[in-house]
């Protein structure tokens, strides 16, 4: 055995915390990116049509992303449970990936 499992469970934490962070940077660049498209198409003059296909594409995105967001939800309760099972306890670590890099806790949406 080459990693014990305190670091293991070092190494998870860092990871879930950087792929919930990533999906929800990602969800804030396609918000800007949807904000920045209907701002040009107004200020360029185009019509509503233009960029349509486009927008729902995008639209169909941020759906996706909030879904994965979700899945990654589970995963880390997941992950909770296997640490519950195998080191007794459930709580996340402290800075771990429930908590957002100031140290203020990540409120569960509905």
């Amino acid at each position: 055995m080459s990693m014990s499992k305190p670091i293991a469970q070092m190494r998870i934490s860092t990871d879930i915390k950087q792929a919930e962070y990533a999906v929800d940077e990602a969800l804030l660049r396609q918000g800007a990116l949807m904000a920045t498209l209907i701002t040009t198409r107004r200020e360029t003059g185009s019509g509503p049509a233009m960029g349509h296909d486009a927008l729902l594409r995008l639209v169909k995105s941020q759906q996706d992303l909030l879904s994965a967001g979700g899945e990654l939800a589970r995963v880390h309760g997941s992950l909770l449970k296997i640490q519950q099972d195998v080191l007794g306890y459930e709580e996340c670590p402290e800075g771990g990936p429930m908590e957002l890099n100031a140290g203020e806790p990540v409120q569960a949406v509905a």
